[in-house]
């Protein structure tokens, strides 16, 4: 067993220190790379890696799936940041989980990863793959939007909004729930379409079924593009258009808790469902 542990900038050096020791005292090969740190350096040692442990938030596991998700290498997120939604444990929990992972003692959660295209005339000149949202959003002093929204073929419609995106079911409870969008349940295929600032009152998030792509054609620009929240933007034109649809591998994410702990989570975390008065 070989294990990849993957730190974000704000991981303490102790906490690396204390995976590195617990895997050694289990006689497991590890290494350790920085999340902002060069790609290569990391795609180049994977290879032979059987487990991915974040140490970070949610913005490291969501790092670490990108990695994660096209080898087929399961992901532990270990929450060192301040909400720690996608992570499984706690630091306290670190020595314990790894423990029962190596013991076998957890289950597989797979989650739908996004893959989002970009297409210029007939050329596709980008590709990403994400676990919550590709967004379109209009650059600088532009002014709204207005975006063609095709669903396997079908046309569905003419936006005029601040942006649009498209998230997974990991998605729905960040950037699309802040934009009003719907919670999915975390091991769903749908995909949901988000608009941002729509100009039409009526315009509302759409659950569009899996198996199909969602096409974005920018029809008035210019535009930015960011997949994951992203540190750099792609430019998009007006004539551009980004296809999204699920990628072909799901990540596999490790789990202790039962399947139902998500809508604890959900109050825990999010405040969902709990009254703005206490109950008697």
């Amino acid at each position: 067993m070989r294990v990849c542990i993957l730190h974000g900038p704000g991981a303490e050096k102790s906490v690396v220190e204390r995976t590195f020791k617990a895997l050694q005292a289990s006689k497991v090969e590890a290494w350790d790379a920085d999340r902002d740190g060069p790609l290569n350096a990391i795609t180049s040692r994977l290879k032979d890696t059987t487990l991915i442990v974040t140490l970070g938030g949610d913005g490291t596991f969501l790092a670490g799936g990108r990695l994660a998700a096209p080898r087929g290498i399961p992901v532990l997120g270990v929450n060192l940041g301040r909400l720690g939604f996608l992570t499984e444990l706690d630091a306290p929990d670190l020595e314990d989980g790894l423990s029962r992972f190596l013991k076998g003692d957890y289950r597989i959660e797979e989650r739908n990863v996004l893959q989002a295209t970009l297409t210029r005339g007939e050329r596709n000149i980008a590709r990403w793959i994400g676990l919550n949202e590709a967004v379109i959003y209009r650059a600088g002093e532009a002014r709204l939007l207005r975006v063609e929204v095709d669903f396997g073929g079908q046309a569905v419609g003419v936006l005029d909004a601040d942006g649009v995106m498209v998230a997974t079911a990991t998605g729905s409870t960040a950037y699309a729930l802040a934009s009003g969008g719907p919670i999915l349940e975390p091991t769903l295929r749908d995909l949901v379409l988000v608009p941002i600032n729509p100009f039409a009152l009526t315009v509302r998030p759409i659950v569009f079924a899996p198996g199909q792509d969602i096409s974005l054609s920018v029809v008035r620009g210019p535009a930015d593009l960011r997949v994951d929240g992203g540190r750099r933007n792609r430019g998009v034109q007006a004539g551009d258009t980004l296809r999204c649809g699920s990628y072909h591998r799901r990540l596999k994410v490790v789990r202790f808790s039962p399947p139902e702990s998500f809508y604890r989570r959900l109050g825990e975390k999010l405040g969902w469902g709990r009254p703005l008065v206490p109950m008697k």
